[in-house]
């Protein structure tokens, strides 16, 4: 009697337990489930934390990537030393032009290949940017102090500047993130940051810029109409279907993507999902389901609309125009394209990696709807080896 008691008992928990992973799995799938189809190397996650800083975060870690598809090994590149340079170049030209342009922490893809080919490069731990006591990034306050000294130089009565203002910005901003090295030690070797950056083989010849928009034509070149784009960095126009497919050739060739975006779309989530749903209208709704969807406040309809994989809408070259032109799509956030993934009903997404840290469920990597890239990419930086031959013949690349 005993025995068959304990068998009956282990029967019953054995069934409880299948009761709970049966839960579980009906749980995954009410949210997301992602299989991985394509995943090019990377370099770590990294966290810019408070600082306007994604565009140097993304932007190396798309060269520390270019270095492991190579098979160069694994690099980690100070964003701060190209930071450092990018805001006194930033702020030479905002006091030429007499404080009658943009100045601000932000940055483009072109920043980084400027700096690479003009400053050079060094690793991380020769320039770590962190001379202030956190362990993170926290620019609040060296924004504030760089805007305040800049806008006293470049907006002032004067006749004549000093020789020294320069000496002086350059003060503030290494006093928060450090000298830029002059020379360093890296694995036993003395280097300059050019003879660092020379070293790796990194070629900027070898990337280009690319973009989508109508009010420009297509196969040709411009400068972003963006803030950020101060340099005036040219990108090739292509219209949106080749622009996508110049994205995933890339990425099933073994290449990864540096991806500026729009991340203030409804559908990109801090829980790791980008996606453009289709508007649910309330007459769509029926029972009980209308009457709690009509309940709920805007927040909770956005989340409930990212909650799962749903229809998306068909993105056209017209909406991206439309979204550009209006000012509803704006020049955010810089991260890195590297691979393909399915969801559970076999949508496609491309994998992206971030600089928010790993706090998120997939580790600081995003899954971004095609529809969402689609419609919210401003530009990306990729190989020119990384395009279809028919499409760089039609843009005159060799």
């Amino acid at each position: 009697m005993k025995f068959m008691k304990r068998i009956a008992t282990i029967a019953v928990l054995v069934a409880l337990c299948l009761n709970i992973v049966a839960q579980d799995n009906a749980k995954k799938e009410e949210g997301f489930v992602f299989t991985t189809v394509k995943e090019n190397p990377i370099t770590s996650v990294k966290n810019q934390n408070r600082s306007s800083t994604c565009w140097s975060f993304s932007g190396l870690g798309f060269l520390e990537s270019e270095l492991l598809r190579k098979g160069k090994g694994e690099y980690d590149f100070s964003e701060m030393f190209v930071v450092h340079h990018t805001m006194e170049d930033r702020a030479e030209r905002y006091v030429r032009l007499h404080g009658n342009a943009s100045f601000a922490p932000g940055g483009s893809f072109y920043d980084i290949i400027y700096c690479l080919k003009n400053y050079g490069l060094v690793p991380q731990e020769a320039m770590t940017g962190l001379q202030y006591g956190d362990t993170l990034p926290v620019h609040n306050e060296l924004d504030a102090v760089m805007k305040g000294y800049i806008d006293a130089i470049a907006k002032s009565d004067s006749k004549k500047l000093t020789p020294v203002w320069k000496k002086g910005f350059d003060a503030v901003v290494s006093n928060y993130l450090g000298e830029r090295p002059a020379e360093f030690m890296y694995k036993g070797k003395k280097y300059t940051p050019q003879s660092f950056a020379k070293e790796t083989g990194l070629n900027t010849d070898d990337y280009v810029s690319l973009t989508s928009f109508a009010h420009h034509p297509f196969y040709g070149k411009f400068a972003l109409e963006i803030e950020d784009n101060w340099r005036n960095g040219e990108s090739y126009n292509l219209p949106i279907d080749e622009f996508m497919a110049v994205i995933e050739n890339a990425v099933n060739k073994g290449y990864t993507v540096a991806w500026g975006s729009d991340v203030s779309e409804t559908g990109f989530t801090r829980n790791g999902i980008a996606v453009i749903p289709e508007d649910v209208k309330t007459n769509e709704m029926s029972g009980s389901d209308m009457a709690r969807w009509t309940g709920l406040t805007k927040e909770e309809k956005n989340k409930e609309l990212t909650a799962k994989p749903r229809p998306e809408k068909e993105i056209t070259q017209e909406m991206r125009q439309q979204g550009f032109d209006n000012w509803e799509t704006t020049d955010d956030h810089g991260m890195l394209i590297y691979g393909l993934a399915k969801d559970q009903n076999g949508k496609d997404y491309f994998m992206v990696k971030n600089s928010w840290g790993t706090n998120n469920p997939y580790k600081g990597t995003w899954y971004a709807s095609k529809a969402f890239v689609k419609y919210k990419t401003i530009n990306i930086l990729v190989n020119k080896e990384a395009l279809p031959k028919d499409i760089a013949k039609k843009l005159g690349i060799k």
